[in-house]
């Protein structure tokens, strides 16, 4: 019961994020979500009703089905393509940084050695939503963003390997290399192993069912929304990783979508209609829960008599993970020192560094090294927030503006349904239906307002119904008016390039109208 009415909460806060941030174009939704959490974690009521934070839930029923649907939108071609180079960026590199901060965190900040290691271990991971949330309405350069995509979704592995080796070193006094890489061999291969058997298993099984008489819509969308917990939930009871085989999945997901679009058109249309929800609606979760546990996690040790010690070792993380991305891009990757700087500035830190920093025990480390442990983290996460937030509107050229694409989309509905209105008046059809039509379009326009459509939706009780021949009619005049429709934005794109994603919704718009339509006429 707690889990659900926290999970209630959560996701009201996610939502209402979402909405505000329709209306604050600048500024990013996961800041929105994230001022939201410390709402709740500041308001005793809100913050009563939200459970305490558990990692394993939280990395399960929250980070595997983001990145299992992240992974469906990456290609297999493009992950066996630059296979080399997502090797050197989440083993290489990773490995690279967590020495650099390690012992700049040993030696600047005084700490002992294994300690050090375990705080850099945890800031390995980056994350793509928080990534997100510092590219707002900005253009990243194409390979620079294929980059930060493919290393936040296999990086986890590598800062939980190397979290777990530094957890041992704490714990023993000692570091055990050979052990270390034969644990990170095989909780990656065999990560990898369990998603492309599983994932392969799911996706026959939907392609069987697809053919047969057995091709229930709705229970085989079920089972798709069930698949990341299901996958994690095995790997891990196998002691591999979660994160690795829910990616691996996903990607293979990805292979099936593309040749299943005319096999399965609304499997596949339902399909990604609940990956977006799902993603979006998760990704500002993960939002709220950084808000909402940043300041529990601070709440009475913001006065600490160390607070220039985490601000200091948090400093020291974020600086050193800094320079060894600008350098391996640079050198190894061989981009410009631009791209560099951007990729650098790119590997945002988020709810997964949280999530492992909350794996330990206070009472394994101490008190006193727990709360450095933490507030250093929360440092680091807001500081690879804050400083791209600022940094990246100087350097990266901007997208079309929120408002001047809600302008442009408006301008062109007008115009289309404008003409669609004047073929409709030259159409024989009966007054009721004409009227039916026209009184739809000006809604489609936006041209009725509020009161005056819920009272047609009134005067429909006391109306009686088209006939069959009527109906006809009036589905046959919709088909050409969706044509006309039609016709005009793939004129209009031909000229307005500049506009193609307002035309692109527009279209979509029209073509699930269409659909719709048909499938009303089917289902009389």
């Amino acid at each position: 019961m707690e889990l659900m009415i926290s999970t209630f909460y959560l996701t009201f806060a996610a939502a209402i994020s979402i909405i505000i941030a329709q209306a604050l174009e600048k500024i990013s939704v996961n800041y929105i979500s994230m001022l939201i959490g410390v709402i709740f974690a500041l308001v005793p009521f809100l913050n009563h009703h939200v459970a305490p934070f558990n990692s394993e839930t939280f990395m399960e029923l929250i980070i595997a089905p983001l990145l299992f649907f992240e992974g469906q939108k990456t290609q297999l071609y493009n992950i066996r393509n630059r296979f080399k180079s997502i090797l050197g960026i989440t083993v290489v590199m990773v490995l690279f940084a967590v020495i650099a901060a390690g012992f700049s965190i040993h030696y600047l900040g005084n700490l002992g050695i294994a300690l050090s290691f375990i705080i850099a271990s945890i800031s390995a991971p980056t994350d793509a939503t928080a990534t997100e949330s510092v590219t707002n309405n900005l253009i990243l350069p194409h390979k620079v963003e294929g980059s930060l995509k493919t290393e936040s979704l296999f990086n986890d592995a590598s800062g939980i390997i190397l979290l777990d080796m530094a957890l041992l070193w704490f714990e023993n006094g000692t570091i055990n290399y050979g052990q270390t890489l034969q644990n990170f061999l095989f909780s990656s291969l065999g990560g990898a192993a369990i998603g492309f058997v599983i994932g392969w298993i799911f996706i026959m099984f939907r392609q069987f069912l697809t053919r047969s008489r057995f091709n229930a819509l709705n229970a085989q969308n079920i089972i798709y929304l069930l698949s990341p917990f299901l996958i994690y939930a095995i790997a891990e009871e196998l002691s591999v990783s979660g994160i690795i085989a829910v990616v691996v999945a996903g990607l293979f997901h990805n292979a099936e979508r593309q040749y299943s679009v005319l096999l399965n058109p609304r499997q596949v249309q339902i399909g990604s209609n609940l990956q977006n929800l799902i993603s979006e609606i998760f990704n500002s979760i993960v939002f709220v829960i950084l808000g909402l546990m940043i300041i529990r996690i601070g709440y009475n040790r913001i006065l600490n008599s160390q607070i220039w010690l985490w601000l200091a070792v948090g400093t020291i993380i974020y600086l050193a993970n800094l320079i060894v991305r600008f350098l391996y891009s640079l050198l190894i990757m061989k981009f410009d020192s631009k791209n560099a700087a951007i990729f650098a500035l790119g590997g945002v830190h988020g709810a997964v560094t949280l999530a492992l920093a909350l794996t330990i025990s206070q009472k394994f480390l101490g008190q006193s090294n727990y709360n450095l442990l933490m507030m250093s983290e929360a440092t680091l996460i807001l500081l690879s927030m804050i400083i791209p937030t600022i940094i990246f509107p100087f350097i990266l050229p901007h997208q079309l503006s929120d408002y001047e694409s809600q302008r442009m989309t408006i301008k062109f509905r007008n115009e289309m349904v404008k003409q669609a209105i004047i073929a409709v008046h030259h159409m024989y059809l009966p007054k009721k239906v004409k009227r039916h039509i026209l009184f739809s379009l000006l809604l489609q326009k936006q041209a009725i307002n509020t009161p005056d459509s819920l009272r047609q939706i009134f005067r429909t009780i006391d109306q009686p119904s088209l006939s069959s021949e009527e109906r006809y009619l009036e589905r046959l005049a919709y088909y050409r008016v969706f044509a006309i429709e039609r016709n005009y934005l793939e004129e209009i794109a031909q000229k307005e390039s500049k506009y193609q994603k307002c035309l692109l919704t527009l279209y979509n718009e029209i073509l699930i109208a269409e659909s719709l339509t048909l499938e009303d006429y089917i289902e009389e």
